[in-house]
This record gives structure tokens, C-alpha cells and sequence, in this order.
């Protein structure tokens, strides 16, 4: 039986203040029992040295590389046993850019409490200047949506449930909604759930894990919830996401998540498209691994 209610794990990578905060306001957390793992994946600004100096509290795991976002995810899931042997009744990906008020987390376990068909959790991610984080609520990168993104028919209609299926644009923030996907910033997973499904898979470097998760939990018989009565704050560093990495590994993802849910059941025509959108993202070396036709190399 597991002997606590909530799991943390922190990935981190390079960003040692932001870091620190994060684990602050963490601390600060009541109402339930929980631990925090942080994972560095070889950071080199001495971040691991801080979090084992200053808060001894935590578990820590030093990773001998970044192996991405979904492989450091798992080395933090499975040093508490997931997904067979979870410590806890849920689990969570927070991302050390956060700040969570004081009283979120119990304010999400007591929503996955009482709501046992929800697979997954998510609560209202905002940024610094206050306005959502318009990736805490998704809808999936199918082969429509992604047209309507290639196309702007997102853009020119975003109240529509059609066209602004992926950002779900067509609700206001603050409604309580069921959505495709949560962002891995900040999401709880229910434990039976991590059970059926497994860890993440880590052919995703730094994008589309999340999507790919809660696809499969949802695949699984659970309902992926947005609650935007909980509030979490999101940094989400812009510079980083601006890099020709981040760009490559972005729309890398959506090819790798295209190649293992859809591209067997779509039609030539909209796989054509498909495909030539995310050569004309995605640059050379994307295309020239589409164009192959093998799976995405990872990193």
C-alpha cells in the first residue's frame, strides 16, 4: 500500500534559482503527505549541489546526462518504484520554473479525489504577466488540427471548437473543461493510471511526451481534467523555446507523435500535408529524416 498521497518529481536542468523557488514554495505545501524528488540531468551550475545543501528534505538523483525531459522524468518515477511500486496514490510532473501556492497541491489531490475517473490532473498554469499559459489545456496534434494550425484557421477562428481544438481557445480560462492533454509543467497522474500505462516513452527529447501520455491514459479509460480553480505559476524561460534546438525538437516531436497514432490510418492526401508542413518547420534535418522515412532520432 502506498504510504503517501502525492510523489513530486522536479526535473531541472541549468536552472538553479528558478529551482530553489520552486522547492520554496513547495515547502511551504500543507494538508497532505508528499515527497519531492529532484532529478538534475547534469546540470553544470551547481544546482544538485544546492538542493542537497539546502534542503536535505528532498530526494535527489544526479543524472550523468540530460537524456531529456521524458527519460529524467522516469529516472525520478522509478527511484520510488513506478510505475509498478509507486510510493504514493498520485504522482507529479512539476517543472522547477513553477511557484505553487500554498495549498494547490491538496487542492488537486482533494479535485482527483473526488472525481476517481480522472486519469490526470491540471490546473491553471499562468505566466509572469498574468495571462494563461495556453499549453495547460490541449487538445491532440491530430492531422486535422495540425492543418488548421498550417493553414491559420486557428488563428482566424479561435472561438471555433473545430478550429481552435488544440489550444482550446474556444473556452474561457476559467471554465472546468476535459481536454485531450495537460502540460507536463504541472500535472498529477493517478497511480492505478501510471500502473496500466507505464512510464513516459522517451523517444520524446523535450516535446509531445505529455500528449503522448495522456493519449495513453486516455486510451486506458481516463478522463484528462483542466481545473483552472487550482493556480500554479509558469516562468517558461522564452529565450530557451526561441533556440534552433528547442524549434527542431518541437516539430520533431509532432512527427514522431504523428508517426505513432495517426499515420497508419490517415489518408494520402492529408498525410502529404502533414508532411510537407513539418518539412517546411522543421528544417533540413527533419526533412531529411521524413523524407527517409525512419523514426526521429532523439536529441
Amino acid at each position: 500500500m502506498p504510504t503517501l498521497d502525492l510523489y513530486v518529481v522536479v526535473l531541472n536542468y541549468n536552472t538553479r534559482e528558478l529551482l530553489r523557488a520552486c522547492l520554496d514554495s513547495l515547502r511551504r505545501q500543507t494538508g497532505l503527505a508528499f515527497e519531492t524528488c529532484v532529478v538534475d540531468n547534469a546540470s553544470s551550475d551547481e544546482s544538485a549541489d544546492m538542493v542537497a545543501g539546502l534542503f536535505p528534505e528532498v530526494r535527489l538523483v544526479r543524472s550523468p546526462n540530460n537524456a531529456g525531459f521524458s527519460a529524467g522524468n522516469n529516472l525520478g518515477l522509478a527511484a520510488a518504484g513506478w510505475p509498478k511500486n509507486g510510493n504514493a496514490r498520485y504522482a507529479m510532473l512539476l517543472n522547477p520554473d513553477t511557484v505553487v501556492p500554498d495549498g494547490a497541491l491538496a487542492a488537486m489531490l482533494t479535485y482527483a479525489d473526488a472525481h476517481p475517473d480522472a486519469g490526470v490532473v491540471g490546473p491553471r498554469l499562468l505566466l509572469l504577466d498574468g495571462t494563461l499559459d495556453k499549453a495547460c489545456r490541449r487538445g491532440f496534434p491530430t492531422p486535422e488540427a495540425a492543418f488548421y494550425r498550417f493553414s491559420g484557421l486557428s488563428k482566424l477562428f479561435p472561438r471555433s471548437p473545430r478550429f481552435g481544438r488544440y489550444n482550446m481557445t474556444f473556452a474561457p480560462e476559467d471554465q472546468e473543461l476535459e481536454v485531450d492533454s495537460v502540460v507536463g509543467a504541472c500535472m498529477l497522474v493517478r497511480a492505478e493510471a501510471l500502473q496500466k500505462v507505464g512510464l513516459m516513452d522517451e523517444r520524446f527529447f523535450m516535446y509531445g511526451e505529455d500528449l503522448d501520455w495522456c493519449l495513453r491514459i486516455k486510451q486506458a479509460g481516463y478522463r484528462v481534467m483542466y481545473v483552472p480553480s487550482v493556480i500554479v505559476h509558469h516562468v517558461k524561460r522564452a529565450a530557451s523555446r526561441r533556440s534552433p534546438k528547442a524549434h527542431y525538437e518541437f516539430q520533431r516531436a509532432m512527427w514522431l507523435f504523428y508517426q505513432k497514432h495517426y499515420a497508419a490510418t490517415t489518408n494520402w492526401a492529408l498525410d502529404k500535408l502533414v508532411r510537407l508542413g513539418l518539412m517546411a518547420r522543421g528544417g533540413r534535418r527533419l526533412a531529411s529524416e521524413i523524407m527517409g522515412g525512419g523514426a526521429p532520432t532523439a536529441g
